[in-house]
Order: structure tokens, then sequence, then C-alpha cells
């Protein structure tokens, strides 16, 4: 049985000064690929040091939309330089946050609609982080790319009806720890009614440890708490979801 974890931030500061032993752990745990979220100057050197030792390990990288207000000048063409130069196998995670709102809406907009065109002209797949602005997103998605390259919604805890607009878009939806909550029905109940070959599951390591491991630092390891209450919603084995969603990811990742 192999796993792939889809989102994780290896190089972030709460992983990074432990990464090798994390990386012992995850190859223990069956992780066949991690795919390292890089997000600012730091974490993309970093990430790019740790593949060029962990070959299994591959980088995507954007400014969030937590920070682009503050750093989106800066960071972006670090990111721009690093994809065209063939380091990044996906852009991301860039995205819309009207929960926080940590940059204003209006940035936000500008540096999503910068990176969609980034991936669009390299012809990479997009990563998104959403919260509480999905209309947006599609609105601005939809007219920069369109179905033209795939796209995954990280981390996914919207509604139904959101869930739904992201398949008919083609695009994947990828469950973490959240799922396992006690309090996440309603993400239950959603998760049960997308395709199986639209599913990615990930841990977003350091953080949504699942709750086995609630208040413990996430890490890959700790994936397939994910995967088997993703398999039992859809009533099939843990070595079945982890062949459907590996195979999504070595698709849309080009692994």
């Amino acid at each position: 049985m192999k796993l792939i974890d889809t989102h994780a931030h290896l190089t972030s500061p709460e992983l990074l000064p432990n990464v090798d032993a994390l990386v012992e752990r995850a190859k223990l745990a069956h992780l066949e690929h991690i795919v390292n979220i890089c997000t600012d100057p730091i974490s993309l050197k970093e990430g790019l040091l740790l593949e060029e030792r962990v070959p299994w390990i591959r980088n995507a990288g954007a400014t969030t939309p937590h920070d682009v207000e503050k750093e989106g000048e800066e960071c972006f063409p670090l990111f721009e330089q690093a994809a065209r130069a063939g380091k990044l196998i996906a852009i991301g995670e860039t995205g819309l946050d009207y929960y926080y709102e940590h940059s204003n809406r209006e940035m936000q907009q500008k540096f999503l609609a910068l990176y969609l065109q980034l991936a669009l002209e390299l012809k990479l797949p997009v990563i998104f982080h959403c919260r509480e602005a999905f209309s947006d997103l599609f609105s601005i998605a939809d007219r920069v790319i369109g179905k033209n390259i795939p796209a995954i919604l990280h981390c996914f805890t919207g509604t139904t009806e959101e869930a739904l607009a992201v398949v008919e878009r083609g695009w994947m939806i990828s469950f973490s720890g959240i799922l396992t909550f006690k309090k996440s029905e309603e993400l239950r109940k959603t998760a049960r009614l997308v395709p199986l070959k639209h599913l990615f599951i990930e841990t977003d390591a350091p953080y949504l440890a699942p709750q086995t491991k609630r208040g413990k630092t996430n890490e890959p390891s700790f994936i397939a708490e994910t995967a088997t209450a993703l398999a039992t919603l859809k009533n099939i084995s843990l070595e079945e979801m982890a062949q459907i969603s590996s195979e999504n990811a070595r698709r849309i990742f080009s692994f």
C-alpha cells in the first residue's frame, strides 16, 4: 500500500528542524510522495534543497492569500523563477481567504490572478486555499484558466454545493485531518458525495492533526487516519482508497 500526501509544509519553521526524522517516519508509513508547499523565500530555498536529498518529495509554491499584502510583491518573482526553471510541480497554495482576511480582498484577488496566469502559461496545476470566498474564486479562475489546467481545493471545508461546483469544473478536492474531527459530520456528508476520481488526501502538516493525534504537531506519517476515514465513508478498503487517491495524485502532478 502506497499513500501520497498532497499538501504538507515540511520546510515550515515548525517542521524543518526535524525534517529528516519526519521523512523517515513517512517512509515507514508507506508514503510514496509528499508535495511540499513553499510559501516564502526560506521555505522555497529549503524545499529545493530537501528535494535534492529526497527526490520523492516535490515542491509547489506561491504566497498564501494571508500574506500577499505584506510579501506578495517580493515573493512572486521568486516563485515565478522557480516555476520557469522547472523546479515546481504546481503553483500554490494561492487563493482567497475572506474568513481571516489578513490581506485585503483586492490584493488577494490581484495575486490570485497573477499566479493563475503563471500556472496557465507553464501548464502547471494550481493548489487553491479558499475560505468563505468561493464565489469570487470561481469567478476569477473561470475567467483566467477556465478548464485548461488542473486545480485542487486543498483542505476542503466548504459546503456540499461548493464541492459539487468544484467537481463540475473538473478540479480535485483534498481532505485533511479535519475530516476525522468529531464535529465534522457535515463535511463527512459532503465527502460521501465527491466522486472517487476527484479525491486527494493531505495532512496540511504541521497543522490539523487527525482526531487521535489532536494536540500534536501534524506530520505526513499521520495520513492513514484520514485515508481510513475517507475509505469508510466510501465503503471501500483502505488499500483501495490509497490506490485511487495515489493514482489521482500521480495523474494531476505528473509524478
